[in-house]
């Protein structure tokens, strides 16, 4: 299993350094950093390396906020280029006199990696910056992880001993800012009243420290009584034992909640817009042993598929997955959790019909079988670049 903290000095730059010689790499750091201050890279000493590649893989683009770290890679590759122009014509001179020194290529190509597939937003930066595209599933080996050794505890309730009184678990941390589909959610939750579930709701986001009834109030033209509906909440929401609505993603957490729920409510970093993203959170329910639904974006089930994980199309409507209206697929998986709610002599049942598709996801992700998937698309990228 790969390490996703030496990913990039492990495995993709010794590959760089092997098949192709003079091509630097860039990426952000520490994780989770997308400012141009952040930038860090690897490069060669002897020769100037003209083509890069940027590894972008940790967050989903959003121009309106990277454009300078993605300008900023252009204006550090202009100038390695210069000097690999000089740097050609001291060859050119050494070479003339008789010294064998290599000379350098002039080929200057660029390159985005990122873990967003078939994205609008990624289509637009390589228009705009004249880079090729390159994929693999970054959070697909965060969640391997991360969330490895859960497998070897006593945390995990196993599913066949679970007693299901709560219809969903749903944990919400960071609401404002792109978040907001989030908001979204928990505003059906709230006004459909299904607030006797498994719910966090932070009073103050924590991430744009702005309260929640701030925050709702870009959707307002969309939804004329969000403001009332989370006045009418106690806030903040918080889990039994937790407060502060603590950063948990790289590890798992609630367990008790885990044992009592019938589903757990996944609201994906993205939910919005023309492409496929999916991070950790999605493997939370697999690792527990738990059934799923997804508020991302259009396909995010059928792409979870394309690694071998089964979905619960079968035990509820999944037809919300096509919904191409990101609002619309919200309010349609709120219907489906509606209908879940009203069936409370029946979550025991749904859920030991549901035990066959989690013992699958389950074996696939501590198995052996979503890694050797991701290690085979990874080492096929590899094998694509044309630098």
């Amino acid at each position: 299993m790969i390490r996703i903290d030496e990913i990039y000095e492990n495995t993709i730059w010794p590959w760089l350094q092997k098949h192709h010689l003079g091509v630097r790499l860039w990426w952000c750091e520490p994780f989770g950093h997308t400012d141009p201050d952040s930038l860090v890279n690897y490069g060669g000493d002897e020769l100037t390396d003209n083509n890069y590649i940027l590894l972008w893989d940790q967050e989903p683009i959003d121009l309106s906020i990277h454009q300078p770290t993605f300008e900023s890679v252009i204006t550090h590759n202009k100038d390695l280029q210069a000097r690999c122009d000089r740097r050609n014509r001291q060859n050119k001179i050494a070479v003339d006199a008789g010294y064998q020194k290599p000379l350098i290529t002039d080929r200057k190509i660029g390159a985005i990696i990122t873990s967003e597939k078939n994205s609008e937003y990624v289509q637009q930066v390589c228009d705009q910056f004249s880079w090729r595209h390159y994929y693999y599933f970054f959070h697909g080996w965060a969640a391997l992880d991360w969330y490895r050794g859960y497998n070897r505890t006593f945390l995990i309730k196993p599913w066949p001993q679970r007693n299901i009184n709560k219809t969903f678990l749903a944990p919400n941390r960071i609401v404002a800012g792109h978040r907001l589909h989030r908001l979204q959610m928990l505003y059906w939750i709230f006004k459909l009243d299904m607030n006797n579930n498994h719910i966090s709701c932070p009073q103050m986001c924590p991430a744009e420290n702005i309260s929640i009834l701030d925050a709702v109030q870009p959707l307002k033209s969309m939804y004329p009584d969000i403001e009332s509906v989370f006045a009418q909440q106690t806030l903040p929401m918080n889990f039994a034992n937790e407060t502060g609505h603590p950063m948990q993603s790289c590890w798992l957490d609630l367990f008790d909640q885990s044992a009592e729920s019938l589903l757990y409510l996944v609201t994906e970093t993205v939910a919005t817009g023309h492409r496929h993203h999916l991070t950790e959170k999605t493997f939370k329910p697999i690792a527990l042993g738990m059934p799923f639904i997804i508020v991302g974006t259009q396909g995010s089930l059928r792409y979870l598929r394309s690694y071998g994980f089964k979905t619960f199309g079968d035990l509820w409507d999944e037809s919300y997955d096509d919904e191409p209206d990101d609002s619309l697929r919200i309010e349609k998986i709120a219907q489906v959790l509606k209908l879940l709610d009203g069936l409370e002599e029946h979550r025991q049942d749904i859920f030991e019909s549901a035990h066959e598709i989690i013992e699958h996801n389950w074996n696939h992700f501590y198995g052996g079988g979503f890694e050797a998937i991701l290690w085979q698309e990874l080492q096929d990228m590899l094998h694509e670049f044309e630098l």
